[in-house]
């Protein structure tokens, strides 16, 4: 019931009806196919929260293909945040992202300035992150009322994560949360007219897994009638083969107690399958985590299935899917270089290039990386750049390679944090949202963070939701995002000695 809705989570505030609607305003309430919704107006923007696009994934659906949520009667109330698909306490993050309980958890959140099927305006849908094992649509950073002033609807959704959403189950259907986007994708195409989107101009982006499920569906041909461009954000571009996914699947399931079968599994009590999972997916950031993570990538998300994955992303992308669609994409400098600092009395002791030995890079490739990176000097910021351009930073140079460079932009966001000193994972996204105020911002951000950068990089945004292109040169030049900010003619060159 509404009533019983946290306003909060650990602290952390919601977009709620009762954190700041507009009590002056009547509630806005759209048709949907299923039923109307009622929202709340938050200054111009009306937002609805909790909308569920598919019916619960619970006992035997658990495992199976999302479907439509059934239809309701009357009035469905959308002013409070539904239930995500995390659930408990996911300890410090950067980014934070609450967990509210309850079963409906494939839930869209939507802000719109005019929620009137005439107003035809463009539609952002926004993929969270969280290394497909985490993360929350429930969280302030992920506000898209700076777009709706700006004449943007934005769409956030939720979708199963971890071993629920990725893990291989025998006998059921394979990329369980890969499902789920496509078919909040759908809803979007379905009802965004209702809330004044034009189903006709719809840009997908994400930011980290979720900029990896951004390519993904940019190279699913399943996927492309659903949106019109994309922005993919410090993007991961791991596919996982089925022999290692189903292995793994075999493992979490063994170590719950069960058969790895939708029944054996769907029939574990509540949390145990939760807790079984935590060692096989949860990546360690100390230097062995590392290695492991530059050698075979995330612990699970997306897999080669033969079914509706079969062939790795950057493959489809080379064979020409999705190169009809607009695409903007970019990392930040330093995304994992902060993880050191607790080594880095340690590694201060040690020349670079036998820093970079102790994850296994050395020789002439080594050599030919540190010439191309000059500017980068000390044990741990060589580390942890290199460790930043294995996961993240080359897939933006092979991604825009791999397709035409008159319709493929790239950035990096430069701008260094003054309380971690890099310009690490996650720091752009309060600038893309332009919500520098938001709840745990100035924690990465600082008690100022320039509002010139944040108009800069959300303008950008909004220019390329509206019209498909971005303001600056196609690739393989680079917008660097900083203050100030500039444009190099080759943004990427650094990486190419990685492959």
């Amino acid at each position: 019931m509404a009533t019983t809705a946290p306003r909060e989570v650990g602290g952390i505030p919601l977009i709620d009806a009762r954190n700041g609607a507009d009590p002056g305003r009547e509630a806005p309430v759209v048709a949907t196919a299923a039923g109307r919704v009622r929202g709340f107006w938050r200054g111009e923007c009306a937002t609805f929260t909790g909308i569920p696009y598919a019916a619960p994934p619970t006992g035997e659906a658990a495992f199976a293909p999302p479907v439509p949520h059934p239809s309701w009667d009357g009035v469905r109330d959308a002013t409070h945040q539904g239930p995500t698909p995390q659930k408990g306490a996911t300890g410090v993050t950067l980014i934070p992202e609450p967990s509210v309980p309850g079963t409906s958890t494939l839930n869209v959140n939507v802000f719109t300035p005019d929620p009137s099927p005439e107003a035809g305006l463009p539609v952002l849908v926004y993929i969270h992150g969280g290394a497909y094992a985490s993360g929350s649509i429930a969280s302030p950073w992920y506000d898209g009322a700076a777009f709706a002033r700006d004449g943007v609807v934005t769409v956030t959704l939720s979708y199963r994560i971890a071993f629920a959403g990725f893990g291989w189950v025998r006998g059921a259907a394979q990329n369980r949360g890969v499902r789920d986007w496509i078919l909040a994708l759908e809803w979007v195409q379905e009802n965004i007219r209702a809330f004044g989107g034009d189903p006709d101009r719809v840009t997908i982006a994400g930011q980290s897994a979720g900029g990896g499920a951004v390519l993904t569906l940019l190279g699913l041909p399943q996927a492309q009638h659903l949106f019109r461009a994309a922005w993919s954000m410090s993007p991961t571009l791991s596919v996982i083969g089925r022999d290692e996914a189903l292995a793994l699947g075999d493992a979490i399931a063994a170590d719950a107690g069960a058969e790895n079968t939708a029944a054996s599994l769907g029939a574990l009590g509540r949390g145990v399958l939760a807790q079984a999972q935590k060692p096989h997916i949860a990546g360690s950031m100390g230097l062995g985590g590392m290695r492991r993570t530059i050698e075979r990538g995330l612990h699970i998300g997306p897999v080669v299935d033969g079914d509706l994955i079969d062939r790795p992303t950057l493959t489809a992308l080379r064979g020409g899917i999705g190169s009809d669609k607009p695409l903007v994409i970019g990392s930040v400098d330093d995304e994992f270089t902060m993880v050191l600092t607790p080594y880095e009395r340690l590694l201060g002791l040690l020349p670079g290039a036998v820093a970079l030995g102790i994850v296994g890079f050395f020789g002439a490739t080594a050599r030919a990386y540190r010439a191309a990176n000059p500017d980068v000097r000390g044990s741990v910021h060589e580390l942890g750049r290199y460790v930043s351009d294995m996961v993240f930073r080359r897939q933006v140079r092979r991604v825009a390679d791999a397709r035409r460079p008159e319709n493929t932009w790239a950035y990096r966001f430069s701008w260094p944090s003054p309380t971690m000193r890099w310009a690490l994972h996650c720091l752009d996204v309060p600038f893309f949202f332009d919500v520098l105020g938001a709840h745990g911002v100035a924690r990465v951000a600082g008690d100022a963070p320039p509002a010139s950068l944040a108009a800069e990089v959300h303008g950008s945004a909004v220019a390329f939701i509206r019209d498909g292109a971005a303001p600056w040169d196609p690739w393989t030049a680079a917008r660097v995002f900083d203050t100030p900010s500039r444009t190099e003619a080759r943004g990427y060159d650094s990486v190419r000695p990685l492959g």
